[in-house]
């Protein structure tokens, strides 16, 4: 493979050859003849092509054997060779009369682009995948395809794409850790910015002004999700952004954001207080932190992802939680409106095997009622087991007065994660909430609770694997908790 086009190469002509060569091997795999290509991070992925012309129809055709095409609105067609490395002859643009038609479609035109090419009767020998779930594949989209190829026969390709992404090559994991520090630098401008009095949207604002600038030495992307801001009762619900009401005392802020470089995305997510938490909420972060401390312990190459779920749970147990949702997700490039890959998932239900180079955002938001908490770590797996991109304290970080909650878990960068001691902000109290009941898929029976500590005493279906799980706490965290010479912090001046 030669670069034709004039756009500096990203990755080397290599990469880019064995990212195809990659997708054609799970072509064959899956009886496909050829591969339709809309997924705009797929497009980037395979040929290098950024832009944000996605809100209108586009393509990449992927035969078994010959060239890629692609094809995109004649407007960004004629400017698609400053970022691709394709030649210009396999660029293609559709004319601008297609452009929000009701009775027309661009694929209309692609389909007879196609056929003038005699690139339809190749693909008939086998099945043309399409990105089925991909954010903008139109149903319109797919009867255009229908009708106008009917020799083809049009089957879901299963995210063929984004499973060829989901391990990392080193010039990728490079990107990621420079779109790392720019996660750090915009969660360091949302602390900055949060205080008593200030509004949710210019904390919004100080985020976006940090992800663009980026460092003295490469700038930020824009990114495929904005900054969400689930503040006071609100952060009991996940994706919520945010709107001009100042911020109270006492009252917490979530931010999940990303920093990107190249479209490759680290994303975080932290919670700040200018104030003292309740405490349910730190009792909930208390938690929270040890849960995704015992997930990084267990990350190593060939554990099979279930194992992280079952992990992180076993631990919420210990404290009278459960998580229902996954845990995480693969992460990489991303365009709008998600910077998930839609591949693995850190679920139970999960059987993939982890392998050297994955990179996931560990999410572990916890959304209670009128209260929540998240806490985040974008990680790569590692030849012997985890490093974390970002190096941002977690814990319940305390604003207002220039610091972190004393005590605060550190991500370690280039290193094992390692579990440390409690990093709640404010001595835990007694907890008196409705708890729900454990799940058989969760590996638990159902808990026994005192009412009056709070803790609860768990056994486990298969209690030898457990009580042998050097993730598991040798002391009830309730009891180390009440043991924490951690001094509760001063309060503040509204």
């Amino acid at each position: 493979m030669e670069q034709e086009g004039v756009a500096p190469l990203l990755f080397t002509t290599e990469e880019y050859a064995a990212r195809l060569a990659a997708a054609r091997v799970r072509m064959q795999e899956q009886g496909l003849s050829a591969l339709i290509v809309t997924d705009p991070a797929n497009i980037y992925y395979l040929t290098g092509y950024n832009a944000w012309s996605f809100y209108t129809p586009q393509m990449v055709f992927v035969p078994l054997e010959g060239d890629m095409i692609l094809f995109t609105r004649e407007m960004d067609a004629n400017g698609a060779f400053r970022t691709t490395w394709l030649p210009q002859e396999n660029i293609v643009g559709y004319p601008e009369r297609y452009v929000h038609r009701p009775h027309l479609h661009p694929f209309d035109w692609v389909a007879y682009a196609l056929r003038a090419r005699y690139l339809i009767a190749p693909a008939t020998k086998g099945c043309v995948g399409l990105e089925m779930d991909a954010h903008f594949f139109s149903p319109k989209g797919y009867r255009s395809l229908v009708n106008a190829l009917p020799e083809w026969t049009l089957v879901d390709c299963f995210e063929l794409v984004n499973w060829v992404r989901a391990i990392k090559s080193p010039a990728e994991i490079q990107l990621m850790r420079k779109a790392a520090v720019v996660t750090d630098r915009a969660m360091r401008a949302a602390q900055e910015a949060i205080a008593v009095g200030t509004r949710q949207c210019d904390v919004a604002a100080a985020i976006s002004q940090a992800q663009i600038k980026g460092t003295e030495e490469y700038g930020g992307d824009y990114t495929a999700i904005v900054p969400m801001l689930p503040t006071g009762e609100s952060a009991d619900t996940p994706h919520l952004t945010w709107n001009d009401e100042p911020l109270k005392a006492d009252q917490a802020m979530v931010v999940e954001l990303a920093g990107a470089h190249h479209r490759y995305h680290v994303p975080m997510a932290r919670t700040f207080i200018p104030g003292k938490p309740t405490p349910q909420l730190a009792h909930l972060a208390q938690a929270t932190d040890h849960a995704l401390a015992a997930v990084l312990e267990t990350v190593r190459p060939g554990a099979p992802v279930q194992e992280l779920s079952q992990v992180f749970n076993r631990t919420l147990f210990e404290y009278g939680y459960e998580k229902a949702s996954r845990i995480g997700y693969s992460i990489g490039v991303g365009y709008p409106p998600d910077w998930g890959e839609r591949t693995i998932s850190l679920r139970s239900e999960d059987q993939t095997i982890l392998t050297e180079n994955m990179t996931f955002h560990l999410m572990c938001g916890m959304w209670m009622e009128g209260y929540g908490y998240e806490v985040s770590e974008a990680i790569r797996v590692t030849d012997t087991g985890v490093e974390t991109f970002t190096s941002y304290p977690r814990g319940l970080i305390h604003v207002g007065d220039g610091g972190s909650a004393p005590g605060s878990l550190l991500g370690n960068p280039g290193e094992r994660a390692v579990h440390l001691s409690p990093g709640a902000p404010a001595e835990a109290q007694p907890v008196d909430e409705p708890r729900r009941p454990a799940t058989p898929r969760f590996g638990f029976t159902t808990p026994t609770e005192s009412t009056m500590t709070g803790s609860i005493s768990i056994v486990a279906r298969n209690a030898e694997t457990a009580d042998s799980d050097p993730a598991r706490p040798t002391v009830s965290p309730l009891d180390s908790l009440a043991n924490d010479p951690t001094p509760e912090p001063p309060k503040e001046t509204p």
